[in-house]
């Protein structure tokens, strides 16, 4: 599987990790107490890299979990159908994930709030972390934070689970994951200034547009059922 394409939807997609993460993560850089204060900038840049390990840790965990259950599952039915069922489903949630990113349609924002369910489940699990006052606390809290329901993840989970291993499938969530580093340590240590530019409306379409792109590209390969020479490597997923 071509990891690239995967790496660049979490690239471009993670105007949306600003969007949806900003609070938390700028709550990073700010030390506890009465008085906020502005840490040392080495010691913001080790928790919000502890943050993102554990974030991207917990996308790995549920791709493994993703690619394992489904490759086993289409090892032993042998139904291509429902392989190429998924290559559709896939695509058209990343089709839907670039129109959500351009605010054209928001479908995937009713998905999230269904996944809600799980969080609320969640929540109670934050309160031994804060204060963020530590490494291994922001560890813990970027694992648990890592399964808050959103759109942008589920896409991708869609791509693990083609994967057709647990191995592969935490594979791609890796890729993803490193895809949103960037943007989402540069808020840790920058915060609201970059929240607000990644927010501009020109920078969400153009990043929407990308992401659509790749999805109606998938959708065509589909349809044709035939190689598209080199842009199969812009699919992103590998086999239909």
């Amino acid at each position: 599987m071509n990891l690239l394409p995967v790496f660049i939807v979490g690239l471009v997609g993670s105007v949306h990790c600003v969007g949806m993460c900003g609070g938390i993560i700028g709550a990073l850089s700010a030390a506890p107490g009465p008085v906020i204060r502005i840490r040392p900038l080495h010691r913001q840049a080790g928790t919000v890299l502890a943050y993102n390990a554990g974030r991207i840790g917990s996308y790995m965990a549920a791709g493994a979990l993703a690619g394992g259950l489904a490759g086993g599952v289409l090892a032993l039915t042998r139904i291509s159908a429902l392989q190429i069922g998924i290559y559709w489903l896939a695509n058209l949630m990343l089709a839907a994930l670039g129109l959500y990113l351009m605010d054209v349609w928001h479908g995937l924002a009713r998905l999230e709030k269904a996944g809600q369910f799980l969080w609320r489940r969640l929540q109670p699990l934050l309160k031994p972390f804060l204060p963020m006052d530590s490494a291994l606390k922001a560890l813990a809290l970027g694992g648990l934070w890592g399964w808050v329901p959103c759109g942008m993840v589920y896409s991708v989970l869609l791509t693990a689970m083609l994967s057709g291993s647990a191995v592969a499938g935490a594979g791609v969530m890796l890729a993803f994951g490193l895809g949103t580093l960037p943007a989402v340590v540069s808020l840790g240590l920058l915060g609201v200034r970059l929240r607000l530019c990644m927010q501009r409306r020109g920078v969400r379409l153009a990043c929407g547009a990308l992401v659509l792109g790749f999805g109606l590209l998938g959708l065509v390969r589909a349809a044709s059922g035939v190689s598209l020479g080199w842009l199969d490597a812009l699919c992103l997923t590998g086999h239909a």
